[in-house]
């Protein structure tokens, strides 16, 4: 009978235990070092990219295929002793934990911070910064076991994606923008932020993912322009939007 009564108390354990959720086999993320840029995939989809910061030094951050293996709200950071959730700790609001160099989520993780202007530059000791309000976008959308691909390459986000086996569809760009809007020098905005996005994963320098059509950005289309034999302006029309989102 005690045996019985041990065996049924097994399987109601087992019945009601709760599993994290786990990823979906076309659910992925990309880090490109060589733009800055982190790209999320959800089903096989490009849904949205990021400016991150990376290391110092190349090594620092480390290139492969990983997996994010825990999910952290408001991580201390022990070294400073610091408290989670403080306006002082480095680490931000959210800490996606990675498998890298042989750890277990506790050395490497793509996570906030509490500086903002290091986002976009070589600046960390090894870990992905964003911005605290995109990890937490991030976070609630990545599950455990999401692979995480690190590189540094010259080539967009999808031919990354083909390279690594994923077979990917949609346009590079993943924020819709209507072919009608018209940007050019002066221009500010979320359009401006998601042109300087896709010119910078196409390898074209912008001097910065800020939302402001500078001299920087100007240049980056002149070229891209030039490069895809299209009328150079510098002026982004309907034309230059459909070169940039093609794979």
């Amino acid at each position: 009978m005690k045996k019985v009564l041990i065996s049924l108390l097994l399987f109601f354990s087992m019945v009601l235990y709760e599993a994290p959720a786990l990823a979906a086999g076309g659910d992925f993320i990309i880090i490109n070092k060589s733009t800055n840029l982190l790209a999320y995939y959800k089903n096989s989809t490009l849904v949205k990219i990021f400016s991150v910061g990376t290391g110092r030094e190349p090594s620092l951050t480390p290139e492969g295929k990983f997996k994010v293996v825990n999910k952290i709200v408001n991580r201390p950071y022990y070294k400073e002793k610091i408290p989670g959730g403080s306006p002082k700790n480095p680490l931000g609001k959210r800490w996606l934990g990675l498998n890298a160099n042989g750890t277990w989520g506790t050395t490497y993780a793509i996570h906030g911070n509490n500086n903002p202007s290091s986002i976009g530059k070589y600046v960390s000791g090894g870990c992905i910064r964003m911005h605290n309000e995109e990890v937490q976008w991030l976070f609630d959308q990545v599950a455990v076991n999401t692979p995480v691909i690190i590189t540094a390459s010259k080539l967009p986000f999808h031919s990354i994606a083909s390279a690594n086996g994923y077979k990917v569809s949609g346009s590079l760009i993943p924020a819709a923008v209507p072919s009608s809007v018209t940007l050019k020098k002066g221009s500010k905005g979320e359009h401006v932020k998601t042109l300087q996005i896709a010119l910078t994963q196409r390898g074209y320098k912008t001097n910065g993912i800020d939302g402001v059509f500078g001299p920087g950005t100007e240049a980056a289309v002149k070229k891209f322009q030039k490069d895809n034999k299209l009328k150079v302006t510098g002026i982004v029309d309907s034309g230059t939007w459909k070169a940039l989102e093609k794979f």
